[in-house]
């Protein structure tokens, strides 16, 4: 099943986010060779496709796991969580309807 990860940046997570973002992009690079990413990128803090030093505040992802028990578990292993990037991770259920 499909699987929504929402995740939302503390204030000012630029510098931190850009400390671990290679681990965090070599995980979605592992579910995109599995084809078990359908969607992923960060949300920007202002409406500009490159936000410059106002950073993000958060992510969005949509991948593809056994259960919802299983994405959390992967959801709670990103390298974000553990370098403070992330204050709230919410992991839910997703049917994709369209395209």
């Amino acid at each position: 099943m499909w699987y929504m990860i929402y995740s939302e940046d503390v204030d000012n997570s630029l510098a931190l986010r850009m400390q671990v973002r290679d681990q965090h992009i070599t995980r979605l690079q592992v579910l995109k060779s599995e084809g078990r990413l359908m969607a992923a990128g960060p949300l920007p803090a202002i409406d500009s496709e490159n936000p410059g030093d106002a950073g993000f505040t958060g992510s969005l992802l949509i991948v593809q796991f056994d259960s919802l028990e299983q994405a959390k578990e992967w959801a709670d292993g990103d390298p974000y969580i553990a370098a403070g990037v992330y204050k709230n991770v919410t992991v839910k259920p997703f049917k994709k309807v369209l395209p």
